[in-house]
């Protein structure tokens, strides 16, 4: 076989986490290699309610560290991947017997004034009688207050991380399952399994990452071989998408009786985005499936706002994930800290091990940077901090630019229409230019799957994106399974099969 390079670091888990701790490392210059057992982003990383916020109910936990530094976050990653993240405004409807009008105040003041807010605008109230936002709503809403956070396509962002470490040579390894590790002279020695043909091989590392989310205590008890594991809370977050609810472009953030919230968030055009639910998970990640109590729950909470009941006919979608919370002993789920939480094992002279606890996605950037002074501590340093002022692939235009981009793009592929470029521009940036080519027509593009899905883009993700099933690209790439049907899913299917279509390796 050969012997093996050793690397400085091998991460355990292909999530937001994982692959943004492997960017900051290979951009500093560290050998990495990152193994994820299923698909880039296949557990939480694409469960999340898709938000850049900083957290408005976790001030009510006194989280005043991450609400800050989650809102310092919103606009950097905002300039860096401006076709994936995007401004959103916000509207809390008040309404007596809920939290007092005078600490939602309070909390709003404190979400605009300590986290370096630049470009987004700050709180407003609203009188809902005569404000567009009340339009969709019961008339039992006289107030709201307006304000400011951010969405963004995660399971994209956690693909551009991968795609921007590969491409500063990290090796990015998918369905792979890193199935041992143990220490011996100084390194660690991992057995890593190919999970589609069952093929094995050994890779050594200086240094372990352990940033397997829901799995990451697994990892340490299965993996590594520790014994009485217990850091982290398994929580489940579901979500329900239904037909669009309303016209407006901003999102509402309702609060519930039992002391809850939900969103309502424009999805994809043509859907309302509701969720998300909080509950304590004891079963296997990977079997996480919505309760019909969960769709019951969701579809009363936002039918006591919604003048129009949402309900279970309504639905289109829906979609489940286990947050992997750091067990502070909190009572109750929904009070469990959102804040991430970096532990080091391992003696003198031993290969170590670093593991993260929890976390959020916004601030995945910055617990890279927090692992990284972990790693440098280990390995010594090799650079500075660098990805607060770096676009992730296809994200170097001005943040504010998005429009501009987009009719930029329909002018050079004028066959496309704005549609059509629109959404290859909020998919994939600057980069939808490598994907099309010198293509001059659509049919230059190859085959339609459906809902304008054609075989450049499918070619694209498979080369480029790691893309490796209907699921990856339907679901996680580009959620054209909401318009997709049985037929079209299973034709796509047949084309990715080894033997009929681009099954191959991404770079890196």
């Amino acid at each position: 076989m050969g012997e093996n390079p050793i690397h400085d670091i091998l991460v355990i888990g292909g999530g937001i986490n994982g692959c943004g701790i492997a960017r900051d490392a290979a951009g500093r210059g560290f050998s990495v290699f990152l193994a994820e057992m299923d698909d880039l982003a296949s557990g939480t990383s694409s469960g999340s309610t898709k938000l850049i916020h900083g957290g408005l109910r976790y001030l009510e936990f006194y989280e005043f560290r991450l609400v800050r530094e989650a809102l310092m976050e919103r606009e950097v990653l905002w300039r860096n991947a401006p076709h994936i993240i995007w401004p959103l405004r916000f509207v809390l409807p008040y309404a007596a017997g809920l939290r007092p009008a005078w600490l939602l105040r309070l909390g709003l003041f404190l979400y605009d004034h300590i986290g370096g807010r630049r470009l987004l605008p700050p709180t407003r109230t609203l009188d809902m009688r005569t404000d567009p936002a009340g339009v969709p709503l019961k008339p039992l809403f006289s107030k709201a207050f307006e304000y400011s956070d951010g969405w963004v396509n995660d399971a994209r962002l956690v693909a551009l991380n991968a795609r921007d470490a590969a491409d500063r040579g990290a090796v990015i390894r998918t369905r792979t399952r890193v199935a041992a590790a143990r220490r011996e002279n100084g390194l660690w020695t991992c057995t890593l399994e190919d999970r589609r043909t069952g093929a094995t091989e050994q890779v050594r590392a200086r240094l372990l990452v352990n940033a397997a989310g829901p799995w990451v205590d697994h990892v340490l008890s299965h993996t590594v071989g520790l014994s009485e594991v217990h850091n982290v809370r398994l929580v489940q977050g579901s979500h329900i998408v239904v037909r669009k609810k309303f016209d407006d472009p901003r999102a509402y953030f309702f609060q519930n009786r039992d002391g809850r919230i939900i969103f309502a968030i424009p999805y994809e055009d043509e859907f309302t985005l509701i969720g998300t639910t909080d509950r304590d998970f004891p079963g296997d990640p990977h079997d996480v499936r919505i309760s019909e109590e969960e769709i019951d729950y969701l579809c009363t909470a936002a039918s006591e706002y919604f003048a129009e009941a949402v309900r279970r006919d309504d639905i289109v979608w829906t979609y489940s994930a286990v947050r992997p919370l750091y067990d502070d002993g909190a009572s109750r789920a929904q009070e469990a800290t959102r804040d991430y939480v970096l532990k080091a094992d391992g003696g003198e002279g031993e290969a170590p091990l670093l593991n993260a606890f929890g976390g959020k996605i916004t601030t995945y950037r910055r617990l890279a940077e927090a692992m990284l002074d972990k790693i440098e501590a280990f390995l010594g340093r090799r650079g500075a901090p660098w990805t607060a002022e770096a676009p992730l692939p296809g994200g170097d235009f001005p943040a504010t630019g998005f429009e501009a981009e987009a009719e930029r793009l329909a002018a050079d592929y004028p066959f496309l229409g704005a549609g059509l470029a629109r959404r290859l521009t909020r998919l994939y940036g600057t980069r939808a230019r490598v994907l099309l080519g010198s293509a001059g027509s659509k049919a230059e593009l190859g085959r339609d799957f459906g809902a304008e899905l054609y075989e450049a883009e499918v070619r694209y993700l498979v080369d480029n994106e790691w893309a490796r099933t209907a699921e990856d690209i339907l679901w996680r790439r580009t959620k054209r399974g909401l318009h997709f049907s049985p037929a079209q899913v299973a034709a796509l299917e047949d084309f990715l099969q080894p033997a009929k279509g681009p099954h191959r390796a991404a770079a890196g």
